[in-house]
């Protein structure tokens, strides 16, 4: 009887922590006295957050205000991809954050690369944007985690582990 174990690697985030920081961040910007008056606007579309507020320096004290929010909702900073700032209309300052979420094929061959290459004993395979790892041990799966910690600080995405029998 030889069983196989699995699990699954993806790239996710939760979606409504993410939206609890944002509101945090719009309370504490009514709250802050430094910021009070910057008419900053903070709005979450599919996929990225568009900042809108007065100056660079007010930029910079939102990005850092968000930046502490997700800490504290335990969210990953990799999820952020800072865009560059452009002026908008009005001598205003606008920044597009996009969230990074699912692996992308690039990712996923690299990391599938990766794994095959270090451990012999687990199959990959691609599914969509998450890879399977399956193997006859469970160590060999707990190999596979540990390797892929190790290059997470490389890879510029989160990754969680799922589902794992």
């Amino acid at each position: 009887m030889a069983s196989t174990y699995s699990f699954d690697v993806v790239s996710d985030f939760d979606h409504q922590e993410l939206i609890n920081a944002i509101d945090q961040v719009r309370r504490e910007l009514t709250q802050r006295y430094d910021l009070k008056d910057s008419n900053t606007e903070i709005l979450v579309e599919e996929g990225q957050i568009v900042i809108t507020t007065a100056s660079d320096m007010t930029l910079q004290a939102v990005e850092n205000i968000l930046l502490q929010k997700a800490i504290k909702r335990k969210l990953s900073l990799k999820i952020f991809d800072f865009q560059t700032s452009e002026s908008s209309s009005g001598n205003r300052v606008r920044q597009v954050v996009n969230l990074r979420k699912g692996l992308s094929q690039d990712l996923a061959k690299k990391l599938s690369k990766i794994i095959r290459d270090e451990l012999k004993k687990v199959s990959v395979s691609i599914q969509g944007d998450s890879l399977r790892i399956t193997g006859k041990s469970k160590d060999d799966l707990q190999l596979a985690i540990e390797l892929l910690r190790k290059k997470e600080e490389e890879i510029q995405f989160p990754l969680q582990f799922e589902n794992y029998r």
